[in-house]
């Protein structure tokens, strides 16, 4: 049994915020149909390498990229510009519950696929936009990109090395958080008017930017700001309002120490067998440690490059002290942590015989959390989904697919 089962989401996203929302959706128990350009497909099918192997060892269409946020889904290749390809996907959304969109603003109207239309047909619509400033503003226009969006957002203002320290500078993160974020933001609007068109029968339009969802993503960066009127900079792996909450480099490599009261501290202090910091009282509280930052940090830099990151841990752990090693991606598909919560999960592919994903990490006691369907391949699901949604027969989608409105995949059995 999943959480969503019986649900129908008619996705028309592309690249990642939207593609990372339905996913989860599908991992829940929807039904996805994914609407994707005949051709072409999403675009990041194409974003790569690296790309999957096939079965005989040569390169596949499917990017990791694309592999990485579409599993779980039907896909339907669509051209939605044609009137009758317009026609089908405004017919899937009358028997849809939740629609999801990345257009431009006001990019579907012309289809007939924007909410006002289809909620005409369908009041019990729950429909999700996606863009990069909202559907309302004077930047509402303009397309947002994450990159870009890290940047105006505040966040790329305070990631990277402080000034004055190597490479400082603002610097991105190292996945796509703002479109993370306003995946993970869109997921939860649409659950929620779900259950409020349990109680009221009507659908509704949600409106999620991803500038409001990184300029909400800054949490306390945000309040330090609000709270004192001073911007807060770039420290680096430092915490703003913590310490010590940082990388330390060890005699082998780097290990993360995060104190997050003074009683960790204490412990901290008996780990590194100087009792005589905690009794510092410059150090003895969180605030004065802060304030006093740099002496410490000094002191602590030099304490933790005298052993390897193994010892410290021992030691650390010993304590109850947080901390961990920075990992780099196949040492952490080797934690052992990581093998018994079976993150890393295969799953059959037509083309590949298998195809590698990360698995939902959402784990429930009373239902499965995990599609079991891969990624697919560009229109895998057109005769399945026009046949089963709408009960076209073999003629009328053999005309689709002649007059190119539809592409069907025959290695996936489309």
């Amino acid at each position: 049994m999943t959480p969503l089962e019986g649900l129908k989401v008619l996705d028309l996203t592309r690249i990642l915020a939207g593609p990372w929302a339905t996913q989860m959706l599908a991992d829940l128990g929807a039904d996805v149909i994914k609407l994707e350009r005949p051709g072409t497909g999403d675009d990041t099918r194409g974003w790569g390498p690296p790309f999957l192997k096939a079965a005989d060892g040569g390169e596949t269409a499917e990017a990791a990229y694309y592999l990485s946020v579409n599993r779980g889904k039907r896909s339907l290749a669509l051209d939605i510009t044609a009137p009758e390809g317009a026609a089908i996907a405004q017919a899937l959304a009358a028997r849809a519950d939740v629609v999801m969109e990345n257009f431009k603003f006001g990019g579907l109207a012309k289809y007939g696929l924007d909410y006002a239309s289809l909620s005409k047909h369908n009041p019990a619509l729950v429909y999700c936009s996606i863009t990069g400033f909202g559907q309302t503003g004077p930047d509402r226009e303009k397309p947002g990109y994450d990159a870009m969006i890290q940047a105006k957002s505040g966040l790329m203002s305070v990631n990277g090395p402080a000034d004055g320290e190597p490479g400082a500078g603002p610097q991105k993160v190292g996945v796509a958080v703002s479109d993370l974020f306003a995946g993970f933001y869109a997921i939860t609007a649409v659950q929620a008017a779900l259950l409020q068109r349990a109680r009221t029968g009507k659908g509704q339009h949600i409106d999620i930017a991803l500038y409001d969802c990184q300029i909400a993503a800054m949490a306390n960066q945000a309040l330090n700001y609000l709270v004192t009127g001073e911007a807060p900079g770039r420290m680096g792996t430092a915490h703003p309002n913590l310490v010590p909450y940082q990388v330390f480099a060890t005699a082998d490599g780097y290990l993360m120490v995060a104190v997050g009261n003074n009683a960790q501290f204490q412990r901290l202090a008996a780990a590194l067998e100087r009792p005589d910091i905690a009794a510092d009282q410059r150090f003895a509280e969180n605030r004065g440690r802060v304030r006093h930052r740099a002496d410490l940090i000094a002191f602590l830099t030099d304490t933790f490059g005298t052993k390897t990151t193994a010892a410290w841990r021992a030691a650390l752990n010993q304590g109850g002290i947080p901390n961990g090693p920075v990992q780099t991606l196949d040492q952490v598909f080797a934690d052992p942590q990581v093998e018994a919560r079976g993150l890393r999960v295969e799953l059959d592919h037509p083309v590949s015989g298998k195809v590698p994903q990360v698995r939902c990490p959402i784990a429930m006691s009373g239902a499965e959390t995990c599609s079991d369907k891969a990624p697919p391949l560009l229109g895998q699901h057109s005769v399945d989904v026009l046949k089963s949604e709408l009960g076209f027969d073999d003629d009328k989608i053999a005309a689709l697919v002649e007059h190119g409105v539809v592409e069907q995949n025959q290695t996936g059995g489309g």
